[in-house]
């Protein structure tokens, strides 16, 4: 009878700690990482990496790694959702839907995306409530197992990197009869071994100058109705010279549309964190700048020794997100998760995450 009495204090002792201050009896549900409407959520916080990441690549979804499920007061619900993205081949300027774009492949150095999500659904409608992300290129040990002889990511800022940009821009401008095209960003290089050359990626926009009759490129102004182009080009080191071999995509041009204007009658909670302000436009290029960069803001110094556009860059700013209780609380402070059901313990345990890898694990 006492050893009764025993367990019964401590499942109640138990019991007392394994609630959260503050929620009650709230509880998350627990969804497979491949269920429609995990995927769905995933989906969004995708399309906002992409909407908000204004450097690089545009990310696609690669694996569902955890998802909760919490009520929100008054109502809806949150999903706090892990993801892994990869790199496409697709520029963010580039307005082609990421469904349609390539992802970039191990043997040309992938790129993989790691973020943490907050998910509200309302009303059948998810929308973001904060997000956290970090990305990092394979590892090179891994590119050589799988391709020995694959050149590797260099740093955006190096000096050939930079002098390979600046030759196939001018030969790009040399051979355009339409506009000037000025330098928006390097987005990707490789330095080659065999022959010496050096492969660069980068993205250019168009100017209120004649290609063929600049004589000052400085005095060059971007179009009202923005005009983006991404170019690829390898440059050779040669006994007599270097050649130099260039493409470029431009892409539509981009009207200018007038920005909302806030409603300050009726504020919607979550709403400051829904879009992180952009980035400066008055921190220094810090040497990755070719000729005039236009279009989008330098990248900050921490940058300029990197050989990609780190993710973590791109919502910075956001410090605190809206809790599955509808109560704010700081980022890094989640509340302790409870069993939703105490008797599913004695079930067999189904491991409903990770989910499935759409491509391929880094």
């Amino acid at each position: 009878m006492k050893f009764l009495v025993l367990v019964l204090c401590l499942a109640q002792l138990w019991g007392c700690h394994a609630v959260p201050p503050g929620l009650g009896a709230m509880v998350y549900r627990e969804l497979n990482c491949d269920d429609p409407e995990t995927e769905q959520a995933a989906l969004v916080a995708v399309d906002y990496i992409n909407k908000y990441h204004d450097r690089g690549y545009k990310h696609t979804l690669n694996q569902i790694d955890k998802v909760k499920v919490w009520p929100r007061r008054p109502v809806g619900e949150v999903f706090e959702i892990e993801i892994d993205t990869l790199e496409t081949t697709c520029h963010v300027l580039d307005p082609t839907p990421v469904a349609n774009c390539s992802v970039r492949q191990l043997t040309q150095h992938a790129v993989e995306g790691d973020c943490d999500f907050h998910v509200l659904k309302q009303d059948g409608q998810f929308s973001v409530l904060f997000a956290k992300c970090d990305s990092s290129p394979d590892s090179a040990e891994d590119v050589r197992k799988v391709c020995p002889d694959c050149p590797l990511l260099a740093p955006l800022n190096d000096t050939k990197v930079v002098h390979a940009v600046d030759a196939a821009l001018a030969t790009f401008n040399a051979r355009n009869n339409g506009s000037y095209f000025r330098l928006v960003e390097i987005s990707r290089a490789q330095l080659v071994p065999l022959p010496a050359s050096t492969y660069v990626e980068f993205a250019v926009a168009a100017t209120d100058c004649v290609a063929k009759e600049v004589t000052d490129p400085a005095k060059c102004n971007l179009l009202a109705e923005k005009q983006y182009g991404f170019c690829k080009a390898i440059v050779t080191e040669k006994v007599d010279g270097e050649a130099v071999e260039v493409t470029c995509t431009v892409f539509q041009t981009q009207p200018v549309l007038p920005q909302p204007q806030p409603d300050t009658n009726s504020p919607t909670p979550g709403d400051a964190l829904a879009a992180p302000p952009p980035p400066p436009a008055d921190q220094p290029a810090a040497g990755v700048a070719v000729g005039p960069l236009a279009g989008v803001a330098p990248p900050p110094a921490a940058l300029v020794n990197r050989a990609h556009y780190d993710l973590r860059h791109t919502f910075g700013n956001v410090a605190s997100v809206e809790s599955a209780s509808g109560e704010a609380v700081q980022v890094g402070k989640a509340p302790t998760a409870v069993q939703p059901d105490a008797a599913a313990a004695i079930k067999p345990l189904v491991r409903p995450c990770p989910g499935r890898i759409r491509h391929f694990k880094i």
